[in-house]
């Protein structure tokens, strides 16, 4: 039976970590602060946000709620973040995706300033992260990262296979772990063969974005199976893109879904946020 890598007590250790961070830097008259933003009403992203204000209160940093309407204009958003870039109480900025229609999202992300992008989404961080130099990392493929290694998974020298090619989580996964020294290959819904690369895999990353899809036929035993997908099944149940009763059995660990990858994508926004303080300090 695979062992439970948990990531709500992981993303617990890291939030309690940067509490005193927090703590040790007000102490030298340093408060952090973020700014939230989020565009109409979308039930999923309101839950978001309001557990990234919740985060924010825990670890001590100061949170800027900016909740406009459906209708403002992608200008007045524009307008927004360039105030917010200018503001030198804000860190870091957060606009919650996905935006209404008639905004851009592309020129909303190029808008926020690569020293206050803890989302990690600007090009230029994607730039950095792509040539090794610093910069904000997307936030799940670096909460990933974390749940391997304080869980005692080595990545140097491992076959790391990953399922999607999105900018959000696929890409920047790849080049992670490549930065720790795994020897990867990405895959998507063109692969040719995808049981068989998969079936390679001594670390299974998956974000492929449909239901169940990866039962124990892609899994080479002894496996470590990340599971980065979040849907609902026909009982309103949550449930990932790994069929967990198949594959447990198969994997030597697995992320359960919920309480897998889930909670560490805020703590490490979390964790940007607290970075953005000082990290751009010279």
């Amino acid at each position: 039976m695979a062992s439970i890598i948990d990531g709500k007590l992981i993303s617990k250790q890291i939030k309690d970590e940067l509490k005193e961070k927090v703590a040790a830097l007000r102490a030298e008259g340093k408060e952090i602060g973020m700014a939230v933003i989020q565009v109409g009403n979308d039930p999923a992203s309101s839950v978001y946000v309001g557990n990234k204000k919740k985060a924010c209160e825990y670890i001590g940093i100061r949170s800027e709620s900016y909740e406009l309407p459906e209708e403002t204009t992608q200008e007045e958003l524009l307008a927004l973040i360039d105030r917010l870039n200018q503001d030198n109480k804000i860190h870091g900025i957060l606009v919650q995706l996905p935006v209404p229609e008639h905004i851009d999202e592309d020129t909303v992300i190029k808008a926020i300033s690569p020293k206050k992008d803890v989302d990690g989404f600007h090009p230029q961080s994607v730039g950095a992260l792509s040539i090794g130099q610093k910069g904000f990392v997307s936030c799940t493929p670096a909460g990933i990262i974390q749940l391997l290694k304080r869980s005692n998974v080595e990545i140097e020298g491992k076959e790391c296979v990953v399922i999607g090619r999105s900018n959000i989580v696929g890409k920047p996964m790849a080049l992670l772990l490549l930065r720790e020294n795994g020897t990867v290959t990405i895959t998507h819904s063109r692969t040719k063969n995808l049981k068989e690369v998969c079936k390679r895999a001594d670390i299974l990353v998956v974000a492929i974005g449909r239901p169940k899809m990866i039962d124990a036929s892609y899994v080479k035993e002894g496996a470590v199976v990340i599971d980065v997908g979040i849907h609902r099944n026909e009982n309103n149940k949550l449930c990932g893109d790994v069929d967990f009763e198949s594959v447990e059995p198969v994997a030597s660990a697995i992320t359960p879904v919920p309480g897998g990858v889930g909670p560490m994508t805020i703590a490490m926004l979390m964790n940007n946020c607290v970075e953005a303080a000082t990290m751009f300090d010279e």
